[in-house]
């Protein structure tokens, strides 16, 4: 058995700059109550080690950011990496609130470039994930960006600007997206196109699609991030004949991994590379005829 260590793999620079920055605030404002509005980045491991800095964490499944704030109503806020909506920042402020923001820098781009476009009377067609914070962050900038889903929610659109503008949530599939671009292309010839998948998700995907003769891949990622799912996606559609996503090496079994020759360890842009190591040094223990017992996982070691 091979274990083949997927390069480059794990946090990205905006989820790294996320992290520290909520810890940066707690350092500085101790006893402050400090609330993130959301997962700061999509791990729930690293939810639950932000906690040991005294962070909570609002998150509902169902709830807008704009109706989690309903229940913060004290200290700071801390607007996670995936971008927040005009609105919400203000009822924070209105609150009394102090807003810390976290937004990844590529997410600020690709709202930077929706607002521009809407200024010059653009529509926008925004294509993302069914209530992602971030493409929530962006539909809310103006009723003339348009949700693009699907092949169905593109299908019912009907626009007649002679300014479109097409972008991206910037954890999408570069497959997917480049479908869906071809179908809005021939619809609208006109409209101009700005792909804003993130640099870290884009070589991420390549990565997987360059791999070769590989018997599984196991993608470690929490099953709410959208750019883990994403991976497991590309991996599927690259002929990859089995492929797992899993959040820790417990969730490992025998019958997942025995009798593999060839075995791919990659994870998402929001898992911590202490939860991928555990899983590749699992691996390597068994791939030298060892029987390993699962690691404890210790929070303190996440961040």
């Amino acid at each position: 058995m091979e274990i083949i260590p997927v390069i480059p793999r794990g946090y990205c620079k905006g989820v790294t700059q996320a992290i520290a920055l909520a810890r940066k605030t707690a350092r500085e404002n101790p006893g402050v109550p400090i609330t993130m509005l959301g997962m700061i980045v999509h791990n729930r491991y690293v939810v639950d080690a932000l906690q040991l800095d005294h962070i909570r964490c609002v998150e509902q499944a169902g709830k807008t950011r704009l109706e989690l704030l309903d229940e913060v109503n004290e200290g700071i806020v801390i607007f996670t990496a995936h971008g927040i909506s005009e609105e919400v920042a203000e009822k924070a402020r209105q609150k009394g609130l102090t807003c810390v923001d976290a937004s990844c820098s590529d997410v600020k781009e690709t709202q930077r470039l929706v607002r521009q476009a809407i200024d010059e009377g653009a529509d926008v067609l925004y294509i993302g994930k069914r209530n992602h914070p971030e493409a929530e962050a962006v539909l809310a900038i103006s009723p003339r960006v348009h949700p693009v889903y699907d092949q169905d929610s593109l299908a019912a659109l009907s626009l007649d600007n002679s300014k479109i503008l097409v972008t991206n949530q910037t954890t999408m599939s570069v497959l997917e997206i480049g479908r869906l671009m071809d179908q809005i292309r021939t619809r609208y010839p006109h409209a101009r196109f700005e792909k804003e998948i993130c640099n870290a998700t884009r070589i991420r995907q390549e990565a997987i699609q360059k791999l070769e003769n590989i018997d599984l891949l196991i993608v470690v990622g929490d099953p709410q991030s959208n750019n883990s799912n994403k991976l497991k996606d590309i991996a599927i559609q690259s002929g990859i004949p089995e492929v797992l996503l899993i959040e820790t090496v417990r969730q490992l079994k025998p019958q997942d991994y025995l009798g593999r020759e060839r075995i791919a360890v990659t994870s998402g842009a929001s898992t911590p590379t202490y939860l991928t190591q555990q899983v590749i040094g699992y691996l390597n223990e068994v791939a030298q005829g060892n029987t390993p017992e699962y690691p404890d996982i210790e929070l303190d070691k996440l961040l």
